[in-house]
């Protein structure tokens, strides 16, 4: 997988941490971060009346998530162990060119995602997860489909950021791989049992701002060691790393240049992957749900934006450290190169940590790997949490569930997949399979649904029969092709084959866009011309929820009308953000640089790493200040006053219940 082959019989790099390191960090911290949410639940609830109680703020915070938290929160869901352990994995692989990929791999799609869920706002408002999208529109068959796949989708990538982040706790601490498997999960299970998506949004927004503080500290700590100095002399150091070990299918044999094969190859994987795992994501749904209305679009296009600059930045800077000091002694692994293994397993970032910061590198690399895991799986276990109480227990077993019914399901489904994926995990592990091979084949399994899924919400001709059949299909098409392809150039189906590049890239784009022809040619047969008033029929929030909206419509000036005018512009500003951010990290930067195999100078390559290190700390910004200014003060100032006071919240009018209410919403609206 790497380009580099294993050198067997060489001593492994002992574990620069204690045991007891790791112990203390995924268990005791997890705990520490647990009961604290469980604290700031029950302030919340004494002083602004969110009560998780009820499954509306349980599962969607009252949809009254403000944009710098939305925003914020959408910068977590996508700030993976996987982000940072893999961006500086391809960068060691492909040189500048693979951070800069799988960060556009990312971006455009979540900034696509404003389109998807500014739509869903608009036709179906009161929906919790977008499997109830499917099942109201196609009915019950579509709906297994459908939630079937977004389940494989959940399981593969929750077993995609588990086995890197345990992979690295065990590599700096000696923690037991299957150790840090299982109890990762723990301090996650504790506090999304009690929080429910608020405190995924909270700790989101804690966990991110440790991460971002990391990495901007690593962004300038990378150019104090007296081996690196300055962002040119790392430029040299690069240079000579690409004469010692020239890159296969890159131009000139060099580190230093867009024009790579395997870079290009598996930004085309990557993208298509992300495209699967946002949108097949309900985790990314109920995000969205959750946000207030003016919130949707402008959250998710500036997180998706500021995204960009972490695996860009983070990414290039610690590869070109790995390579530049591999020959010399700081560097963990001297005097031998990394293996294949290792590099597969996402220890390039704690590895090249470890050289320019020493055992604070280690501890640091640990700190962010741990919160960068916990917080992205606390948003798959809720997401999941939601398909089995609303799209299986509510919809299935009990069609009258109450929200203590609700409620007691969600908890339920908490604790199932927190417990089976981390067993999943370890079964991957033990079968061979690392951070390397899931992180190329993810889009195998999660693609299919990508085109059927944005269909059923934009397209109105899509039918029945296309909306089942065309992800079956794709994906059958896709293993179909992986295995073929991985059969017909390495000459066997193993695990190491399967998970080289090529196979990959051919089974994802074939799992991607198959649907596509499978559902044109079905709905032309006979399309459906839904009419997108029938989701507006069925009601789908509790009745304490639809109480609550009933008196806030009845302050509104000017009433639905107004409501629906304002969400078909936020569309129109969602689509053309959609189509600027991928055509700017897709098409007009990068591949003007990939055909003219430009090699960068050391000049270039001092703006580029200053350009990246000052978008790096502009998201910091966005994702620790914007929201403490958007609304995070108001806040604050209504709990200390409802502390001070000694009065709860519980009989506050919806209008004041929190800086975030609808009421405060509409009043911007109005402005707008």
């Amino acid at each position: 997988m790497a380009n580099h082959p294993a050198r067997d019989g060489q001593v492994v790099v002992q574990p620069p941490l204690p045991q007891v390191v790791g112990y203390v960090i995924v268990v005791v911290l997890g705990l520490i971060i647990a009961l604290v949410m469980m604290l700031i639940t029950k302030i919340l609830k004494r002083t602004a009346g969110e009560d998780n109680k009820k499954t509306e703020m349980f599962m969607t915070a009252n949809r009254t998530v403000r944009t710098g938290l939305t925003a914020s929160a959408v910068i977590s869901s996508w700030l993976w162990s996987t982000a940072m352990l893999g961006s500086a994995f391809v960068g060691y692989d492909y040189g500048v060119s693979g951070p800069f990929w799988f960060a556009a791999g990312c971006s455009p799609m979540i900034v696509f995602f404003a389109l998807l869920g500014i739509s869903c706002k608009r036709k179906i408002p009161e929906a919790h997860t977008s499997l109830e999208v499917v099942r109201i529109r196609y009915g019950r068959i579509a709906h297994v489909v459908f939630m079937t796949l977004c389940l494989i989708n959940n399981i593969f990538a929750c077993a995609n950021m588990l086995l890197g982040a345990a992979a690295v706790i065990a590599a700096l601490t000696g923690v037991h791989i299957v150790a840090a498997t299982f109890l990762l999960p723990v301090g996650v299970t504790v506090y999304t049992f009690v929080g429910g998506i608020k405190a995924t949004f909270l700790t989101d927004y804690f966990h991110t701002a440790v991460i971002l503080i990391i990495a901007c500290y690593f962004s300038i700590k990378a150019f104090t060691v007296d081996e690196v100095g300055s962002i040119g002399n790392l430029y040299e150091l690069v240079k000579s790393a690409s004469q010692r070990h020239p890159v296969a299918g890159n131009h000139a044999a060099t580190y230093l240049t867009m024009t790579s094969k395997g870079g290009i190859l598996f930004g085309i994987l990557h993208i298509c992957s992300n495209f699967g795992l946002v949108i097949m994501d309900t985790s990314f749904f109920i995000k969205a749900f959750s946000a207030a209305p003016s919130a949707v679009v402008p959250g998710y296009t500036i997180g998706g934006i500021a995204y960009f600059a972490i695996p860009w930045a983070l990414g290039t800077i610690m590869s070109s450290v790995a390579l530049g000091l591999e020959n010399q002694p700081i560097f963990p692994t001297y005097p031998r190169r990394m293996t294949s293994t290792e590099v597969s397993n996402g220890l390039v970032l704690p590895y090249a940590a470890m050289a320019i910061a020493g055992k604070g590198g280690a501890a640091a690399i640990l700190l962010i790997t741990f919160m960068a895991v916990t917080s992205t799986l606390s948003a798959q276990v809720i997401a999941v949490s939601s398909i089995l109480s609303f799209d299986v227990y509510r919809e299935y077993f009990n069609r009258k569930a109450s929200d203590r019914d609700i409620i007691r399901s969600s908890h339920f489904g908490v604790i199932f997949f927190a417990a089976f994926s981390a067993g999943f995990s370890t079964m991957l592990h033990y079968v061979g399979i690392d951070l390397g091979w899931t992180l190329y084949m993810l889009g195998v399994v999660t693609c299919p649904g990508i085109f059927p899924m944005a269909f059923t919400i934009l397209w109105r001709q899509q039918n029945k029969a296309a909306a089942i059949l065309a992800p079956v299909l794709g994906l059958a098409t896709g293993l179909g092709v992986w295995l073929g392809t991985a059969k017909h150039f390495y000459g066997a189906v193993t695990v190491s084959t399967t998970g080289q590049i090529l196979p990959c890239v051919y089974g994802t784009v074939a799992s991607a866009f198959s649907p596509i022809v499978y559902s044109t040619i079905l709905t032309l047969l006979r399309p459906q011309n839904y009419d997108w008033a029938e989701f507006k029929k069925e009601k789908l929030a509790l009745e304490e929820l639809e109480g609550d909206l009933t008196t806030v419509h009845s302050h509104r000036p000017n009433g639905p009308a107004f409501s629906a005018k304002e969400l078909k512009r936020w569309g129109r500003i969602a689509a053309f953000w959609s189509i600027a951010t991928f055509l700017g990290h897709w098409v007009l930067w990068p591949l003007p640089m990939y055909g003219a195999k430009y090699v960068f100078g050391k000049t270039f390559f001092v703006a580029w790493v200053v350009v990246a290190i000052i978008w790096l700390w502009g998201t910091m910004l966005v994702a620790i200040v914007y929201p403490i200014v958007d609304g995070g003060v108001q806040q604050m100032i209504q709990v200390y006053q409802g502390l001070t006071r000694g009065k709860t919240a519980t009989s506050t009018p919806v209008e004041s219940s929190t800086p975030s209410s609808p009421s405060i919403l509409e009043k911007e609206q109005v402005k707008a």
